[in-house]
């Protein structure tokens, strides 16, 4: 493993767990979650809103007795604070599911501008702050942006954070934060978070063949994977990479490659840009599965018909067709098309990528349920006696 140290000192693993898409076998999170820690990762990223995912990070590293060996990180969810007092309720709730009395790193969730930051403000959480650091109970305190390059600024500008987590990518250089972002935190000194590495693992298993036998061409023994986190281990800026990994193939997968990485050439760091052009031909919507919109009223798997319109053009219709009948369960008595969306647009007001989701829903459905299909999918039905 290879360490990268913040403004406290502290040594970070270059690659931290992101503990948003936990398996749902807690057997099978365990042993990711312990063999994390013995190949070095340190860094452990949850936040309140992830279904589940503090209680079983607590659960384990009190019964492995690891609290002390590990640096956790969660989120204040601030969508859910209505006043001051509820800093606390949510605070002590996270506390209690962790199996803790203190949070190493402790962010300021998903701020969008510089707006929402005055929210916090007028609730008082500048005070509220100072006093958990002066009582012990957060170490370090920070941010994690999902906004313009403006807004994010501002936000740095406003208060002596720590720590900022983006999302950033060599898909995603100058979205959002951005490089811009990037540097500006540096700059200061504040450590920078990635996530969303890998595009909601886009670039690890959707690449264009063409782009995938470009990297192929450098080097035979590293995956797209390798390639998306050693461009930004390539960046000195970066202090730690976040992860969302599923399973323990992908952990292993990972470790390999950031114990081998090494500093890129800059031939190298040319094909990337000619990467990133292939693979805007046929990337269609940026969404990255992360689920803040679900669940969908209607039941809609909103992130799984996104990706799928994305993989009917990367990987080709009939296997997009096929993902989609597998995601809709339109062969079903009761599918979930995104024919059902009635346009509420709860989806969209808490979606970090913004995605005019009502919209590209409807792309979806014109993609694969023209009226053709949804005739022949009702004979289909009918056929089945469903």
């Amino acid at each position: 493993m290879k360490y990268r140290v913040d403004m406290a000192g502290n040594k970070l693993s270059a690659l931290g767990m992101g503990c948003m898409r936990f398996p749902r076998d807690k057997s099978e999170t365990e042993r990711m979650i312990l063999a994390a820690i013995d190949g070095g990762v340190n860094f452990f990223d949850t936040a309140y809103i992830y279904p589940g995912s503090e209680a079983t990070l607590g659960d384990i590293l009190a019964k492995h007795d690891k609290r002390k060996d590990v640096f956790i990180a969660t989120k204040l969810p601030v969508m859910f604070c209505k006043s001051a007092g509820d800093f606390d309720k949510y605070f002590d709730e996270q506390l209690r599911r962790l199996k803790t009395d203190y949070i190493d790193y402790y962010f300021i969730h998903s701020l969008p501008d510089f707006t929402a930051w005055e929210r916090l403000l007028t609730m008082g959480i500048e005070s509220w702050l100072a006093g958990k650091v002066k009582a012990g109970k957060i170490h370090q305190v920070g941010f994690s942006f999902h906004g313009s390059s403006v807004e994010f600024l501002k936000i740095l500008d406003a208060y002596p954070w720590a720590f900022t987590m983006i999302q950033y990518n060599y898909y995603d250089e100058n979205y959002q934060a951005g490089k811009a972002g990037l540097h500006a935190a540096a700059e200061k000194g504040v450590a920078v978070m990635i996530m969303e590495p890998l595009l909601g693992g886009q670039l690890a298993t959707s690449l264009p063949k063409q782009a995938v036998d470009m990297f192929a061409k450098l080097d035979t023994t590293l995956t797209p994977a390798d390639w998306a986190l050693w461009w930004l281990w390539n960046h000195p800026e970066v202090t730690v990479v976040v992860s969302g990994m599923k399973n323990t193939q992908i952990l292993e997968s990972n470790l390999r490659s950031v114990d081998i990485f090494r500093p890129l050439s800059q031939d190298e760091l040319a094909v990337y840009v000619n990467v990133v052009e292939l693979f805007k031909k046929s990337y269609k919507i940026n969404c990255t599965a992360c689920n803040y919109c679900l669940p969908c009223p209607k039941g809609i798997n909103i992130p799984a018909c996104l990706s799928v319109y994305n993989t009917s053009y990367l990987q080709g219709y009939s296997k997009g067709l096929t993902l989609y009948a597998t995601s809709t369960a339109v062969m079903t008595k009761n599918p979930n098309s995104p024919r059902l969306c009635n346009g509420c647009g709860k989806c969209e007001k808490i979606c970090p990528q913004n995605i005019p989701i009502r919209k590209e829903l409807k792309k979806v459905a014109k993609r694969f349920e023209p009226l053709p299909v949804r005739l022949v999918l009702a004979l289909v039905r009918r056929i089945m006696g469903v």
